[in-house]
């Protein structure tokens, strides 16, 4: 017994520092691009590490991860992905990296919806959210400088976002499952069809619901699922009728318990302005821009990243080829998958 409790007291610090510290820093009077404000907007952060500055007093080490639409920045503390990066010699091992998790406005623990304001609170876009991740990261930790700006998902359209609106705050971009591109065709559709699905339920209430408008959320959730999926791992997992049947009905049973109607909404409705495309030649820091070809949301059939990514003065494209590996659009959080293209990425990227 006295031998296990050594080896328990042994890693929990290695647990603890895995865990990372959680806090929030409030910006005072922040306004949105609508010319809304909020007197306090809350921002919700997990950090891992330490900061070290170079002699100049720059921040050196620090890695900002952006977590997708409906997530939290603690969604990357899990073994597939903090699991693989984050640990003792690993590529950005926590000893040697200063990591930020932030949840984005209107995700986690950062001010959003249902806190209170419902559909009175203020319609933030992704520049807002973008905007909000720099003052936290300057205002609230004290970080002038990133090494990297990644994300997945919506997060990933965050570093597209990042690139051209703050080009020499990082020296590098590594933007997971997106395109720096509108989104029309298919993609609006399916958000459209998300938010319409939770606006149109009765029990909606133009947003003021004392309980959740469950038929309008279990709809939405369904569209969800089809734009996260892929077939082939969906397949696997599901073999049988029976199989299948219970794995859609855990999943929106799942989705039912933690999902607020008003923060589901916002969170798709922040992306009605995104478009990087006109900018992209002001995005000067160099980018390893990554998608798989089972991805439901970004289906590489459209050539977007073929036609645009040419305009990215330094930017490399990697599509990652359908295998047993890959999870279609939830690629983007395997770095079991592609993280030797990031090591290589890292080898080569200079300090800005």
């Amino acid at each position: 017994m006295r031998s296990r409790a050594l080896v328990l007291l042994a890693l929990l610090p290695v647990a603890l520092r895995a865990q990372g510290t959680q806090g929030d820093y409030v910006a005072r009077d922040f306004t949105f691009v609508s010319g809304e404000k909020l007197a306090e907007l809350r921002l919700h952060y997990t950090a891992l590490g330490t900061p070290q500055r170079d002699a100049a007093g720059v921040v050196r080490n620090a890695v900002m991860i952006l977590h997708g639409t409906g997530g939290t920045g603690r969604a990357f503390l899990s073994p597939t992905y903090a699991g693989v990066l984050f640990g003792p010699g690993q590529l950005l091992d926590t000893a040697k990296y200063y990591i930020v998790l932030p949840d984005g406005i209107g995700h986690g623990g950062s001010s959003k919806p249902s806190d209170g304001l419902h559909a009175r609170f203020p319609k933030y876009t992704y520049d807002d959210m973008v905007h909000a991740q720099q003052q936290l990261l300057t205002k609230g930790l004290g970080v002038n400088h990133l090494r990297l700006v990644m994300g997945t998902s919506m997060g990933c359209m965050h570093a597209w976002v990042w690139g051209y609106t703050y080009p020499d705050f990082a020296d590098g971009l590594v933007p997971l499952a997106c395109a720096p591109a509108p989104i029309v065709g298919r993609n609006r559709m399916m958000r459209k069809m998300i938010m319409d699905d939770i606006r149109n339920d009765p029990a909606y209430l133009g947003g003021e619901y004392k309980e959740q408008p469950r038929a309008g959320v279990n709809a939405a959730s369904q569209l969800l699922f089809m734009m996260t999926s892929a077939p082939l791992v969906q397949h696997r997992a599901a073999p049988t009728r029976e199989a299948a049947d219970s794995a859609i009905t855990a999943y929106l049973a799942g989705r039912a318990r933690v999902t607020d109607a008003n923060d589901m909404l916002y969170q798709f409705d922040a992306s009605r302005d995104y478009d990087p495309s006109s900018r992209l030649a002001q995005v000067t820091a160099p980018v390893l821009a990554i998608n798989s070809a089972d991805d439901l949301v970004n289906p590489p059939e459209l050539g977007v990243m073929d036609r645009l990514m040419p305009q990215v003065a330094k930017g490399k494209f990697i599509l990652i080829p359908i295998s047993d590996r890959t999870r279609g659009h939830g690629t983007h959080s395997l770095p079991a998958v592609w993280g030797g293209l990031l090591a290589d990425f890292l080898k080569t990227l200079p300090m800005r």
